[in-house]
């Protein structure tokens, strides 16, 4: 593997268990919960999807919020910095935790800590609460097929890329909206270039926050485990070669990339990947109704201070 060697970029570490752990440490609730709020506000410009766990976020632009509550129940303290982000996934971690206590599973003397930290006994009953709610029945064989058949390099073993890229580091005080604009514009001129790539590597030089940029941009090969998840997601599994049409947002910030080749490694056959499939398959079912079932939470609650996509019929799909 190569990639720029400091694990802080999200494209590939000395040791691969860098740019993974964040992901690695959060809970089933957390995980889902924040690929649920992803898709949720992926349509929003001004927002970088980029918080690794649920009420502990920090990294975009920070702004001074105004006291926001779910049901009187404050989220941030008085003058407390947070991002917009930050302060949606507290409020909805918020939402599940009086959930939970409205369905018994939770003390009613319970209450959300400092910095919108939860307790232990929260945490286990947002999980217990969850199990009830979003029962997943099995994808049946024809789902797990057509997967199969629409995703055939999604399970490829010993896949790998020749990647270069462009890193807009999103760091504490940038205004996150001005930095995909600069980001997206510079996407669009380099989709443009047709000059062999040394465009790029002027690019990376003059703009990437990666140490990569000294060397064009340049992160040699990697696998998906060389990179933070959300990174390899958008990268791998694909046959696209050049300029990916569009940013790759990961937990350091947002990424221009370039694909310059491509080693599909070997390709299994569906019965070696049945059980990851339905893995994959379930997990994203989850995502989606813990994404509706937070809407739904929401448009019942009186939210101040914060917007959040609300419901208010269980007819959410």
């Amino acid at each position: 593997m190569s990639g720029c060697g400091t694990g802080s970029c999200g494209c590939g570490s000395t040791d691969s268990s860098v740019a993974a752990a964040p992901a690695s440490t959060l809970t089933r609730t957390q995980a889902a919960a924040y690929e649920a709020l992803v898709a949720t506000m992926d349509d929003a410009p001004q927002q970088a999807t980029l918080a690794p766990q649920v009420g502990a976020m920090g990294g975009m632009g920070s702004v001074t919020a105004e006291m926001a509550r779910v049901n009187g129940v404050a989220l941030n303290a008085p003058h407390e910095l947070l991002d917009e982000e930050a302060l949606r996934q507290r409020a909805c971690t918020e939402l599940l935790r009086q959930a939970a206590q409205q369905a018994g599973l939770l003390s009613a003397d319970d209450v959300p800590g400092v910095e919108g930290a939860i307790s232990t006994e929260a945490s286990n009953a947002i999980e217990q609460l969850l199990e009830l709610e979003l029962p997943i029945p099995d994808p049946s064989e024809e789902a797990c097929r057509r997967y199969h058949d629409a995703h055939p390099a999604a399970h490829a073993q010993g896949e790998r890329a020749q990647l270069r890229h462009v890193l807009f580091a999103v760091t504490p005080g940038v205004d996150v909206k001005q930095l995909r604009l600069r980001a997206e514009a510079m996407l669009i001129d380099l989709r443009c270039a047709d000059d062999g790539g040394a465009k790029f590597a002027e690019a990376a030089a003059q703009w990437s926050n990666c140490p990569s940029g000294q060397q064009g941009g340049d992160l040699g090969w990697l696998t998906r485990a060389d990179c933070a998840p959300e990174f390899a997601r958008e990268v791998f599994g694909s046959a696209e070669i050049g300029v990916l049409a569009r940013l790759v947002h990961s937990r350091f910030g947002l990424h221009v990339v370039e694909v310059v080749a491509r080693d599909p490694g070997q390709q299994p056959s569906f019965e070696e990947v049945r059980q990851a499939i339905a893995l994959t398959l379930r997990q994203q079912a989850w995502v989606n109704a813990l994404r509706q079932y937070l809407q739904l939470l929401a448009g019942a609650a009186v939210v101040e201070g914060v917007a959040l996509d609300a419901a208010d019929s269980p007819l959410v799909q």
